[in-house]
């Protein structure tokens, strides 16, 4: 055989002549896609492989839907609590340090001169023990004006049976749903409650105790604030815990409560002596944060699960090039370069880990879209309780998509998708063809 007859062969092991030969062909030919997805179609023979990539399509998936179903519930939960917290309590509390608050309409006055005040409630709150013939439990009473109690929608708009109108006059309390029911009374029975504190006399203080209707029975779908919580007129509740003309505190709503610092200077501004401000968040800063925590640890344990799927993308990569040694020298003797092997087998691996985000994505927002639904199926056929209010104090699964979130997670699933092909596509462009073509 002649020197010009080996010359062809000797030069496709190289780059040069390849290099020439497809010099004209573009980044990502149709030709590259059509490998890429032929390798996607394993034959019988490569079963196996196709198993792996089924897998490593599942994995990724599940994990990313998984993960967008579980950070919308954690934000679900935080909005809700945070919310329902927000709906009966004030977002700055405003207490007299120096000595009794019988001020506390002077003080309010001024309260509302502040442009980011919404509404000003002055209360009373004390502990009681609640009773009727069937039961007796302890409740938190809070005792407030008619106009003050109707400012707070999370109660007024949820009355289920009776009503506030005339709560100042009625002389009546109003209780939560659970509570009512615990107590077996409805809209008119009778409640006695028994305060700490009554008449004193040469011997201590007596306990007092007094009968009041029942004028509202309302659901705030917190259970924890509907099985304890009583609503009482301001006036009436200075008389029952003895308060003469005092309250306990002022509570300041605000129309940013995320804003809230902002207005506590503006309200310190006024200069008020023996006045104490405290906001919201600084009341219930253990709670927020402990929410956080979870919320961020269970995205970071979660995401291992994207990650495992992105190994399992490597190894049957890998496979999949160790199987294809001798078609990779083929193509490299018929002027394929290694840039276009590399991305061939980059489209193949990418193609895995894109599907099977967007996939995820769309599995995630059904999920979250229909999880009331879904958790209400699940105790239908399974005769037990998911989620239950007892435990988790909410009525209903909350679930609260993000868009920057749910970006980030899809992303996220993107990205490891695609630096999950690198480097067996990079294995693939450095085999040799003749080496291949010998032992492929």
């Amino acid at each position: 055989m002649t020197d010009a007859a080996i010359a062809p062969a000797t030069d496709f092991s190289g780059d040069a002549k390849a290099g020439a030969k497809s010099s004209d062909t573009r980044v990502f030919a149709p030709f590259e896609w059509l490998l890429a997805m032929r390798y996607l179609r394993a034959r019988r023979s490569e079963g196996f492989i196709s198993v792996i990539a089924g897998f490593s399509f599942l994995g990724i998936m599940l994990g990313v839907a998984t993960l967008i179903i579980v950070m919308a519930v954690m934000n679900g939960f935080r909005k809700e609590l945070v919310g329902k917290i927000l709906g009966l309590n004030g977002h700055v509390i405003v207490n007299r340090i120096d000595r009794p608050f019988d001020d506390y309409d002077a003080i309010a006055a001024k309260l509302r001169g502040v442009a980011s005040v919404k509404t000003v409630i002055p209360l009373i709150e004390g502990q009681v023990m609640v009773s009727t013939q069937a039961t007796a439990v302890g409740g938190n009473v809070r005792g407030m004006s008619e106009a003050s109690v109707k400012s707070l929608k999370l109660v007024a708009s949820n009355v289920r049976d009776g009503t506030f109108d005339g709560f100042d006059t009625q002389g009546g309390i109003a209780i939560g749903t659970r509570l009512a029911e615990t107590l077996r009374v409805g809209v008119g029975d009778g409640v006695t409650l028994l305060g700490p504190r009554g008449a004193c006399t040469p011997f201590g203080c007596l306990p007092r105790s007094k009968t009041y209707p029942v004028t509202a029975i309302f659901e705030m779908g917190m259970s924890e604030y509907d099985r304890i919580m009583i609503f009482m007129p301001l006036e009436e509740s200075q008389k029952f815990f003895s308060r003469d003309q005092t309250v306990d505190a002022v509570e300041v709503i605000t129309n940013d409560p995320e804003a809230v610092a902002g207005t506590i200077s503006a309200m310190r501004a006024i200069a008020m002596p023996g006045i104490h401000f405290s906001d919201w968040k600084a009341r219930n800063e253990t709670f927020i944060r402990v929410l956080d925590v979870e919320r961020t640890m269970m995205f970071i344990i979660l995401s291992l699960i994207i990650l495992v799927a992105a190994f399992n993308i490597i190894s049957g990569l890998m496979m999949l090039v160790k199987d294809k040694g001798r078609d990779i020298g083929i193509l490299r003797t018929m002027g394929a370069t290694k840039g276009a092997v590399m991305r061939v087998f980059l489209i193949t691996g990418a193609s895995i880990g894109v599907v099977g985000t967007l996939a995820g994505l769309v599995m995630g927002v059904l999920f979250t879209r229909n999880i009331e639904e879904i958790r209400q199926g699940v105790m239908h056929l399974s005769g037990r309780t998911v989620f239950d209010p007892n435990f988790y104090y909410l009525t209903r699964m909350p679930a609260d998509m993000d868009v920057t979130e749910t970006t980030m997670i899809v992303a996220m699933g993107l990205l490891l998708a695609i630096l999950a092909t690198i480097y067996p596509s990079w294995r693939a462009s450095r085999l040799d063809p003749v080496e291949a073509l010998r032992y492929g």
